[in-house]
């Protein structure tokens, strides 16, 4: 029988119950695998005092090796613990087991690398003129308000996290319903790291958006790190603007793979397939957009498309399931409905898709990968984030023509390019306008480099020494050290 967990916010140290519970799922079965307290106004104010007194009177904010000590602990729980953060994503969040481990696996290495910013957030002095030197110091802003998704919870909560503490903020973090036990997981390991301060680290719950307005809004809360949808974005930068708080988003993404007549189509198909597939193309940087050079054009797409169909569903329990369920069947019929839409408005499928006819699997929400020929870029199948495991195939025949298609977008999240040439890739890299680019590969991240997206895909950076950025602020002291007469 199936663990059922009832999951409490954590606030102050301590595990905090709300009146009001949800259920839990598995969207791989629709199983009920337990409840979670639903957080209030009331909820989130309590998480943010806790931050708010923790910062002001605890050395939290003062002592970086205080907190590059708790970061490396909190890394070596995670590392002890990394097998219910599998376990826990597979059950919860619909990813198969490799999914799981994938994500698991940054978060380690991502708090390590914060261990290190911890050491470094010192600023700079001179002299600036016989008797007269001025300093550059860089301190904590104060509480962090961190509204984390429900595609990658275990990870990109610690993405965003790891920096926040190392700066010297406290915390808020906002997690939604869909990953909450994700988030009672995270309260257990962080409760048993005792160099972590009561009070740094406060986790709230909730399926609607209360407290996350609450964050937003908030004058205690003077920076916020957001990842989510472009949309939700928007809102959170012009309501934070009537605090003039910092604001770090990552939005969403529609990565163009660039695929060249001198491509190796044995590596390129499968990472092609991997890039819609994994999370059932749930992640900002699903590779949607598939722009092929026309010599290569017809092997490339009747190669892909034999493989998509291959691709068998199921769940994470079953080792031979390549493709995981969607989060829920709402956003199952979603993405069918755009599919829909796109083949009325002149988009070839050549892959049709869909819901998962197979019995086994109706009370799941599964759907199969779709690849649609599309030569109009003005589609919305083509400019809009379809978050699901949908792919578009444009042909294109020169290098030029190859980055004005990938740049004819609104987000600039992340791109790929596919070529045995030494120079092409590094010379088309530095013309496309994204954040993010593998060669030869996909979604090749690094947390030691920073990570974010141009145009509507976001602001600010995560990973690498600028991760800090937005949780620092800078403050000139000068000092006539010399005074005349002396």
């Amino acid at each position: 029988m199936t663990e059922h967990i009832a999951v409490r916010h954590w606030i102050a140290g301590r595990r905090v119950d709300t009146a009001t519970t949800s259920t839990s799922t598995n969207p791989a079965t629709g199983e009920v695998i337990g409840t979670y307290a639903e957080a209030d106004a009331a909820t989130g104010q309590a998480a943010i005092d806790a931050a708010v007194l923790t910062f002001a009177e605890s050395s939290w904010r003062l002592d970086a090796m205080q907190r590059a000590t708790a970061l490396s602990h909190l890394a070596d729980a995670y590392a002890e613990r990394l097998d219910d953060v599998v376990t826990t994503l597979c059950r919860e969040n619909g990813k198969l087991q490799a999914e799981a481990g994938f994500e698991a696996q940054f978060i380690v290495r991502a708090l390590r690398f914060a261990v290190g910013l911890a050491l470094h957030t010192f600023g700079r002095v001179s002299d600036t003129q016989p008797g007269r030197q001025a300093l550059s110091i860089r301190q904590p802003v104060g509480v962090a308000g961190l509204i984390v998704p429900w595609n990658s919870p275990a990870y990109l909560s610690i993405r965003a996290l790891a920096p926040a503490l190392a700066a010297g903020c406290t915390a808020v973090l906002k997690l939604p319903g869909q990953a909450a036990q994700s988030a009672d997981l995270m309260a257990d390991i962080l409760g048993s790291v005792p160099d972590l301060p009561a009070g740094v680290v406060n986790i709230v719950v909730e399926s609607g958006a209360e407290v996350a307005r609450l964050l937003v809004e908030s004058p205690q809360v003077p920076v916020i790190s957001f990842t989510g949808s472009t949309a939700t974005g928007q809102l959170i930068a012009a309501a934070a603007a009537a605090n003039f708080k910092r604001v770090g988003l990552e939005l969403g993404g529609k990565t163009p793979h660039l695929v060249f007549a001198d491509a190796d189509l044995d590596l390129v198909i499968p990472t092609v397939v991997a890039s819609s597939t994994v999370f059932a193309g749930q992640f900002c940087m699903t590779g949607s957009r598939v722009l092929v050079q026309r010599d290569i054009a017809d092997e490339l797409i009747e190669r892909l498309a034999q493989r998509l169909e291959a691709v068998k569903p199921g769940p994470a329990s079953d080792p031979a399931s390549e493709i995981g369920p969607m989060i829920d069947k709402a956003s199952v019929a979603r993405v069918d409905a755009a599919v829909e839409a796109a083949i009325a408005a002149g988009a070839k499928a050549l892959v049709r898709g869909g819901p998962s006819t197979d019995p086994a699997l109706a009370d799941g929400a599964f759907f199969q990968p779709t690849l649609l020929l599309v030569s109009d870029s003005a589609l919305p199948i083509v400019q809009e984030e379809t978050f699901g495991p949908v792919q578009t195939v444009q042909v294109f025949d020169t290098e030029e023509e190859a980055i004005t298609l990938a740049n004819d977008s609104r987000y600039g999240l992340s791109a790929c390019i596919y070529s045995r040439d030494v120079d092409r890739p590094v010379r088309v890299a530095r013309q496309l306008e994204v954040g993010l680019i593998s060669v030869n590969s996909w979604a090749n991240l690094t947390i030691e480099f920073e990570e974010g997206g141009f145009k509507a895909s976001g602001l600010g950076r995560l990973g690498g020494v600028a991760s800090m950025e937005d949780f620092l602020e800078y403050k000139q002291i000068v000092q006539d050290y010399a005074p005349t007469g002396h």
